[in-house]
């Protein structure tokens, strides 16, 4: 029992749990596609449909190179939060499919498989934001950043996707049906994106729309990325990006642990 729980074979279990969600993606593509196409359409439709619109307000004169340049890190930061909602449906379909009552009676590490799940859809997630990169690139956006601004942008992107994945985790534990799970991920891909500084800045917000809009988790990563990548003022979102991270993290790790240890289905 207790080389069971040794960090060696805890390691190995998880990575045995990876394995096995890595081929649950590669067979059932439907939700990864749907993690990219999401934010590639947003992507399309604000810069060919309201780009124009949208850019005079910025200042930019209707030029759309220039808004295609402040709506892409708002879009990044979408992807990540759309790549929350299959991690939520796999978890929530495990836990009432029985698998996970299997996985309890075998000589595994329990918490390997929430690592599986976490690890996996990271990984997915950063391919996604990949693409999306690449399809943000052929429509004309343009960086100025250098490499380690480039390493220090994907790195808060991968650090969000770390923090909303296991807040994810926890949202599938949570909710009796996938159907049910995927509905609670919506806040995390597209009500908390469109009320922040996605698509356009919080001082045109009025009231305490604009109060929410500034402090909520995603607005300071969205400027943080903005200012890595176009040379925009970060101030002091840079190390709120951080501290909202970690403690999102903290929150879906210690109420997913918490929910597993005690989940009776």
């Amino acid at each position: 029992m207790s080389s069971t729980t040794t960090p060696s074979y805890a390691l190995r279990d998880s990575m045995t749990m990876l394995r096995r969600n890595l081929l649950h993606a590669r067979r059932y593509p439907s939700m990864t596609v749907a993690v990219v196409a999401m934010p590639v359409i947003m992507l399309l439709l604000f810069v060919y449909v309201f780009g124009s619109a949208l850019s005079a307000g910025l200042g930019g004169g209707g030029d759309r190179a220039a808004y295609i340049a402040y709506v892409v890190p708002g879009i990044l930061l979408m992807t990540v939060g759309s790549g929350s909602l299959p991690t939520a449906v796999a978890v929530c379909t495990d836990m009432s499919e029985g698998i996970v009552a299997r996985f309890r009676t075998m000589a595994i590490s329990r918490s390997s498989v929430l690592v599986g799940h976490v690890v996996g859809s990271v990984i997915q997630t950063m391919v996604s934001l990949l693409m999306v990169a690449g399809v943000a690139v052929a429509i004309g956006f343009r960086s100025g950043a250098s490499a380690v601004e480039w390493l220090a942008a994907a790195g808060v992107l991968a650090l969000m996707c770390f923090a909303l994945t296991w807040l994810a985790v926890g949202l599938g534990m949570a909710n009796p049906t996938p159907e049910a799970a995927s509905n609670a991920v919506l806040p995390l891909s597209f009500l908390l994106p469109f009320i922040s500084s996605a698509f356009v800045p919080v001082d045109s917000m009025p009231g305490w729309i604009r109060w929410f809009a500034e402090y909520q988790p995603f607005t300071t990563v969205i400027e943080t990325l903005r200012g890595l990548l176009t040379g925009s003022e970060i101030g002091n979102n840079g190390w709120m990006a951080v501290a909202w991270s970690l403690a999102i993290a903290l929150l879906g790790h210690v109420w997913s642990k918490k929910q597993f240890n005690r989940d009776p289905r």
